[in-house]
């Protein structure tokens, strides 16, 4: 606990300035964590399947530093990545097959991909800087509220095969808490004038309720994972916290989710 505590108290400002900066800090950033989370996934992996690791680290810097956010450049991108990748399992067919060609395709879209949406969030031309903190308000303040409800008044289990502790009051606590945490935060953007949008407080709630069920999804799959190759955690990058895909889980899920949220409520306000 100790450790988690001092954890927190170092990465909670520092993660603050990286998303309050940006721009590139933030990509940079991000590239980091990318793939560390990466390596991780594959690490686990590679207990069951044979992942072609260089092939994914070389598309994923790739995409990082040339490609990421030209969505123009997608399609190509894709395209070269999986004819790589077929290209080794016909150079290298003695080490590799077609479930490892998916699983390292699948690592890279899985960690670099989703958790590069908190740049377009941060970016979006709409009051991205303010966006941005409903994907971890929705996210981690859900996990926190889904915790003390769980702890209180938890007694049926959501997922005893995967996750043991979580229940399914514990499960909707973090629901609940990721829309008041969120319509909170929407109020204090109107009170302090940051955003002239007047149902901002509502539209942050619905997407902290939804971005709560998305991080619990998100978490619970990362379960499923470390539960298939029997591992307790992906590594231990932070301290009393695990790996980077074991503190970042669910924000793989939120991230896309709250990006997708904003472009729907623009379109049909």
């Amino acid at each position: 606990m100790r450790l988690r505590i001092i954890t927190s108290i170092i990465g909670i400002p520092l993660l603050l300035g990286i998303v309050i900066l940006g721009g590139e800090v933030l990509k940079i950033s991000l590239g980091f964590i990318s793939i560390v989370g990466m390596y991780e996934f594959y690490k686990a992996m590679d207990i069951k399947v044979n992942t072609i690791k260089f092939v994914g680290y070389f598309f994923a810097l790739i995409f990082i530093f040339f490609i990421f956010p030209n969505t123009q450049l997608y399609f190509i991108f894709f395209i070269c990545f999986l004819f790589s990748l077929f290209l080794s399992i016909i150079f290298f067919h003695k080490k590799y097959n077609i479930i490892d060609v998916g699983v390292t395709f699948i690592g890279f879209v899985y960690v670099c991909i989703l958790l590069f949406f908190i740049i377009q969030v941060r970016e979006y031309t709409l009051h991205g800087e303010f966006f941005v903190w409903l994907i971890f308000i929705s996210a981690w303040g859900s996990d926190t509220a889904a915790y003390f409800t769980g702890l209180s008044i938890g007694k049926h289990k959501l997922s005893p095969e995967l996750s043991p502790n979580k229940t399914i009051e514990g499960s909707l606590g973090g629901v609940i808490g990721g829309a008041l945490l969120s319509f909170i935060y929407g109020h204090i953007c109107i009170y302090f004038e940051y955003i002239p949008i007047s149902n901002f407080p509502i539209m942050c709630a619905i997407i902290g309720g939804i971005g709560a069920v998305a991080s619990q999804l998100g978490d619970l799959t990362a379960s499923s994972i470390k539960r298939y190759v029997k591992i307790k955690d992906y590594g231990n990058l932070f301290p009393g916290h695990g790996g980077v895909l074991d503190r970042f889980d669910s924000i793989l899920f939120t991230a896309p989710l709250v990006y997708y949220l904003i472009i729907l409520y623009k379109f049909l306000f």
